[in-house]
């Protein structure tokens, strides 16, 4: 080859200009996938130096190495670990280490994207076994020349006889210093270099220039020694708990497959089952048959085929020793290296741990702990397979777990143990002194009434610390009438003094709060005003939450976020169960004023905290996550509503309380309103009165009555409103109903919503006008305020309607929603009322009372070239254009400059793209992430 040449790729489509193929001819075609890979070419260029045959074949043979993955266009961009957020962005070093299936190559890829748009050049490198530090020098430079669009970058490097190893890599890091160039280095599968290019990458991470940021991805076994970096805070580690899908993003995971139709509570069940292991959701999401309604697979229906693929991938690849010492580990869980090595004895057990942990997706581990637990797939299989082994070996198994974690303290731990290995009377000894500490200042209810299964009534009545923690956990749950036997034989007991008597009224409220009966725990608490002076300070708090609940059921919500602010708060994870009730009362009580606003900003952490420390299944977790839910429908934002209560619902109706319960239904049925499915509203309302027949909880029955009334109202269905009003009335007329003013208080403000409803779907508005200013009464009598707004709107609504002056209470009733946060409370009353409300807003514009704004129409797509330092401006609106399928005359008439000014920059973009043709030219520009696809109006 004679004259200046320069490399390219070309697939054998006609070009201008004249033409060299190389030496390998049409056998250098290959194969990857099915796939024919393009012929390399050589093509004169006469404005760069002459490249040697030398860089000619590094080129021909890591071309592949260098051109980054086309990412999906349904990928899912991971917002929690986007390259924009602060803790990544402004680190020198990311390192990405994870075992397969983790989904480390997409996350690289969505970062060069995401830098790409940013401006900055992103060299792409493919690591490989054969990667010696010499060829691995030649990939850097050739990854420099393809992502930044330097052709005469690394020249030197790419010579025969040019620099390598550690001499070559400072080669380069000065080329790229010198440069005037932003450069992102990308590095995939480090772990598949040799050791003595894994000691070049490592020093390259270490000299990096200013300009330069490196992202590396590895499996976990992979050492770079690296932790002198971290530890000075130039590098950032990102591992499998960063990685693992949260359940907001298994949701759109999801929904980007299926689209709105997807279920999202088999979704959340998936995310469960598969614990956020990204492939494992894909392997679960690929079970899903295709067709016009595709279902998400369940657990139970698909689980010879879903649970063998995941279980293949958890552990078809170990080994039998491997698979024995994960079988006997498997009694225990969480586990710990201690107990492990007890488990099984033996020196090698921690570093086997080590390993398996280190290089297998089986264990879910915790941050800044030593504890780690098992995949819930691989921990099922696992304890099937050690039934295979004898019984004796199983309880010796069990009994030296409960030895271990009786020495650690873990008393409820080591108890489960000792009952499982025949010790009985152990087990329950270790009950006993744990049990109560379990429940009251952990919160952790299922246990403890899974003992309470377990005990035999003999053990029970022999133990009266058992019988209280039994009291506690069957006291607020739905067995709430089962707690009254046991506080009276509490009581019973002789030696019951003052704060025994103290403690079983604190029961026996949380038997009426759940029992939905307002006025008997109001009552119930009257005798102590104040507790016990040396009464347990767990108790205290519990009492000073109480009172706040107290003081919100008489219709004093500042008052009761006073009393429980006065009442002692407990420190540390210990107690957080407790903290997090005072949570719940606090922001019922702003839901009960309508102050979404502040509800939402105390209820996300509070939420948070109750998910990761109890679990996102647990009652109190899932009765924080209805009223978020709540709260987000009133602030317009229904996906995430929507995505807390998936998988909850079915603890709510079993243990929630009624206002959680109510709440989180009528928010629900009120999306499915909103979005049309008017099936689905009347679905959920059903099953709120099915939850509340089941439950024995009247106002559940009579909140979804009147839910239904407001549903047909918005048809002007008025004989459907009429017998809904008459199914009402009865239910009300029944015998044995709560009539505590309390509770009819709360039902008959429903019970006039419902009467004014019936009245204007009969458009009978005169008729509605008593109805609703009663509501309006009592609303403000109990400080209900978003009821009270509702009704207010509604009454200036209607009497408009017959002619009357309501200007003043549409000013009123936009601004009240407007300071609350409540976006949705006219749309939700009545469409009309909505329309009449946008048509008045000129006279009180308020943004939170108009109706969801209609989606906007499609937009058309473009290519639009991304800002970056590899085309000037004026080439990237020159590669837009020619995006478009301009001719170079239309380019120039569409920048206004002349036709030969346009050569001149498509002759750049033929040199830096690498490309031969026009439509090579865009299809480059495409791959390097330099023209993307954008909506336009």
């Amino acid at each position: 080859m004679q004259g200046n040449e320069d490399v390219s790729v070309h697939d054998g489509s006609h070009q201008d200009g004249p033409q060299v193929r190389s030496r390998a001819g049409p056998k250098a075609t290959s194969r990857r996938g099915g796939c024919a890979l393009p012929f390399v070419f050589i093509r004169h260029s006469e404005r760069f130096p002459p490249v040697s045959p030398p860089a000619a074949a590094a080129a021909t043979d890591l071309l592949l190495k260098v051109t980054p993955p086309r990412v999906p266009r349904d990928a899912l961009a991971r917002a929690a670990l986007s390259g924009s957020q602060r803790a990544l962005g402004e680190q020198p070093v990311v390192l990405v280490q994870a075992p397969a299936g983790f989904g480390k190559t997409l996350l690289l890829a969505q970062w060069r994207r995401e830098h790409l748009s940013r401006g900055a050049a992103v060299a792409w490198l493919l690591a490989q076994p054969e990667d010696d530090p010499a060829r691995f020098v030649q990939a850097l430079a050739l990854a420099v020349r393809v992502g930044a669009g330097r052709p005469t970058f690394g020249h030197a490097l790419l010579q025969a006889g040019g620099p390598t190893g550690l001499e070559g890599v400072t080669t380069w890091l000065a080329e790229v210093a010198q440069g005037a160039l932003n450069l992102v280095l990308v590095v995939d599968e480090a772990d598949r270099l040799p050791p003595a290019t894994r000691e070049a990458l490592a020093y390259l991470l270490r000299n990096a220039p200013p300009n330069l940021r490196c992202i590396v991805a590895a499996r976990s076994d992979c050492q770079l020694e690296l932790e002198d970096l971290v530890a000075y805070g130039q590098c950032v580690v990102i591992g499998t708990a960063q990685l693992r899908f949260t359940l907001d993003e298994t949701l759109q995971l999801v929904r980007n497959r299926f689209g709105q139709a997807m279920d999202p509570d088999a979704a959340a069940r998936l995310h469960e089952m598969a614990e956020g292991w990204p492939l494992g959701l894909q392997l679960a999401l690929s079970v899903a048959g295709p067709g016009a309604r595709p279902e998400l697979p369940q657990p139970g229906l698909h689980g010879g085929a879903l649970r063998s693929q995941l279980l293949d991938y958890l552990l078809g690849n170990l080994d039998p020793a491997d698979l024995d010492f994960l079988a006997r580990i498997s009694v225990a869980d969480p586990l710990h290296p201690g107990l492990c090595e007890v488990l099984v004895p033996g020196a090698g057990s921690r570093t086997r741990l080590e390993r398996l942990l280190r290089d297998t997706p089986v264990f879910v581990a915790s941050e800044q702990s030593d504890w780690v637990r098992l995949h819930s797939l691989a921990r099922e299989a696992l304890r099937e397979r050690l039934q295979a082994a004898a019984p004796d070996d199983v309880r010796a198994l069990h009994a030296r777990a409960a030895e271990w974690l009786a020495r650690q303290g873990l008393l409820d731990a080591a108890a489960g143990h000792a009952l499982a290995s025949g010790q009985e009377q152990l087990a329950y000894e270790l009950a006993e002194r744990s049990l109560y500490e379990l429940m009251v200042a952990q919160g952790r209810q299922t246990a403890v009434l899974e003992w309470v299964r377990q005990l035999p009534p003999g053990e029970l009545e022999r133990r009266p610390r058992l019988l209280l923690a039994a009291a506690w956990s069957l006291a607020i749950s739905e067995r709430h009438e089962e707690a009254g036997r046991l506080v009276a034989r509490l009581l019973e007991q002789p030696d019951a003094d003052e704060g025994l008597r103290w403690e079983c009224a604190l029961i026996l409220g949380g038997a009426a709060m759940f029992a939905d009966d307002p006025d008997r725990f109001v009552a119930l608490h009257e005798p102590w005003p104040e507790a016990p002076p040396r009464a347990d300070t767990r108790l205290r708090q519990i009492h000073a939450n109480r009172l706040a609940m107290r003081a919100l059921l008489q219709g004093e919500p500042a008052l009761a976020r006073l009393r429980q602010q006065q009442g002692p708060r407990s420190e540390g994870t210990s107690s957080e169960h407790l903290n997090r009730w005072g949570d719940l009362i606090i922001s019922l009580s702003y839901l009960w004023e309508g102050q979404v606003k502040l509800a939402e900003q105390l209820l996300r952490p509070a939420l948070a905290g109750m998910d990761g420390n109890l679990g996102r299944r647990a009652p109190l977790a899932c009765d924080l996550a209805a009223l978020l839910a709540a709260a987000l429908w009133e602030r317009d934002q229904p996906e995430e509503a929507q995505a807390l209560l998936a998988n909850r619902l079915d603890v709510l109706e079993r243990c929630g309380l009624a206002d959680c319960v109510m709440l989180g239904y009528r928010a629900l049925a009120r999306m499915a309103v909103a979005s049309d499915n008017e099936p689905r509203a009347l679905e959920l309302l059903g099953a709120l009165d099915a939850v509340g027949i089941a439950r024995r909880l009247p106002r559940l029955r009579i909140a979804s009555l009147s839910e239904q009334v407001r549903v047909h109202a918005r048809r002007y269905r008025s004989e459907t409103c009429r017998d809904l009003c008459r199914q009402l009335d009865a239910l009300l007329a029944e015998p044995g109903l709560p009539q505590g003013p309390l509770w009819r208080r709360t039902v008959d403000g429903m019970r006039r919503l419902a009467q004014a409803y019936a009245a204007i779907s009969a458009q009978d508005w005169r008729g509605a006008v008593q109805p609703l200013a009663e509501a309006e009464a009592l609303a403000l009598q109990s400080r209900q305020g978003r009821v009270r707004i509702e009704a207010l709107g509604l009454r200036a609504w209607v009497l408009d309607r017959c002619g009357e002056k309501a200007q003043p209470l549409v000013r009123e009733a936009m601004g009240l929603a407007e300071a609350c946060g409540l976006q949705r409370v006219f749309s939700d009353a009545h469409p009309g009322l909505a329309d009449w409300l946008r048509n008045s807003s000129a006279a009180a514009p308020v943004r939170a009372s108009s109706p969801a704004a209609p989606p906007p129409a499609r937009s058309a797509i473009q290519p639009r070239a991304t800002a970056s330092m590899v085309l000037t401006p004026k080439e990237r609106e020159v590669l837009e254009l020619l995006a478009r399928s301009l001719s170079n005359k239309e380019i120039g008439l569409a920048m206004q400059v002349g036709e030969e000014t346009i050569k001149w920059h498509m002759k750049n973009l033929f040199a830096k793209l690498d490309a031969g043709t026009r439509k090579q030219v865009v299809s480059r520009a495409r791959i390097l992430g330099l023209l993307a696809d954008t909506a336009t109006p």
